[in-house]
């Protein structure tokens, strides 16, 4: 039988990007992106960062010192989702999964243990991995005379949840970040909303009682540039949080469906 060591290296070894240097380099990137494609003088009127935006990359850069946060968030959904999209994509393995979870179900129930983890074999994947260690476990307890029916099927289903619990970890990876990017995206942007508005208050308090209409406007245009891109980013950050968590809660569904076959012809065949 395979010790749980052997299903954990397993497991460890579908691990994804490393979280603190991926978002330290997209910071990095995005500070780059704002300061010297935003903030290029060409986006602007006269030639300076400080004339009126020409075009809407000028806007953007208009937002102040919080856009390039922002436009990190907006890189780490994308680099992440992708990142765990591939990770899913490799858990569920070979082939159709669904096909492979019926194809498992039928072999369990006619008692063909070694032809259903020759298929594990081939399928791989988290899927397989679960599959194939509750498998391996049927079959050592099948003959073990120490243990009667019940405490047989408390063994099999402990090595089932165990197997699962090794696997979950590779699946959900980095997720928290984007969850994370989806709830406090807003905040941030909210920050510079208040920078901006800040600015707009000044401008009213400014020239003897007669605002300055420019620094008004600029303050307030901060403010909302701000707003907009906080909410983008955490907009685009739920949706792909939705499918990544939608694709892992269908991938453990399947798990948990072939788990129940293995212990349900277990208890008929023994």
């Amino acid at each position: 039988m395979e010790t749980k060591e052997t299903v954990q290296s397993k497991s460890t070894k579908k691990g994804g990007l490393n979280a603190p240097i991926t978002i330290i380099i997209l910071i990095l990137i995005s500070m780059g992106i704002f300061y010297g494609l935003f903030g290029s003088t060409s986006n602007f009127k006269g030639g300076t960062t400080d004339g009126d935006p020409e075009n809407f990359m000028g806007i953007i850069y208009k937002g102040g010192v919080i856009i390039p946060f922002l436009i990190s968030f907006f890189l780490m959904v994308i680099v992440f989702g992708i990142d765990r999209f591939f990770a899913l994509n490799k858990a569920a393995g070979k082939g159709n999964i669904s096909k492979f979870v019926d194809t498992i179900r039928d072999l369990v129930s006619r008692n063909q243990i070694n032809e259903a983890l020759e298929l594990c074999d081939e399928q791989k994947g988290s899927v397989g991995n679960v599959v194939k260690e509750g498998l391996t476990t049927y079959k050592a307890l099948s003959n073990d005379n120490s243990m009667n029916k019940e405490q047989k099927l408390i063994e099999l289903n402990k090595t089932l949840e165990e197997a699962m619990t090794l696997e979950m970890p590779a699946l959900e990876k980095n997720t928290v970040i984007i969850s994370t990017i989806a709830s406090v995206g807003t905040l941030i942007a909210l920050m510079g909303t208040v920078i901006g508005m800040i600015k707009a208050f000044f401008a009213l308090g400014e020239g003897g009682g007669t605002p300055d209409a420019a620094a008004l406007s600029v303050g307030i245009a901060e403010a909302l540039i701000n707003t907009g891109m906080g909410i983008g980013a955490s907009a685009i950050a739920i949706i792909v949080y939705n499918m990544i968590t939608s694709k892992i809660d269908d991938l453990t569904f399947k798990i948990d469906e072939v788990g129940m076959s293995i212990q349900q012809s277990f208890a008929s065949h023994h």
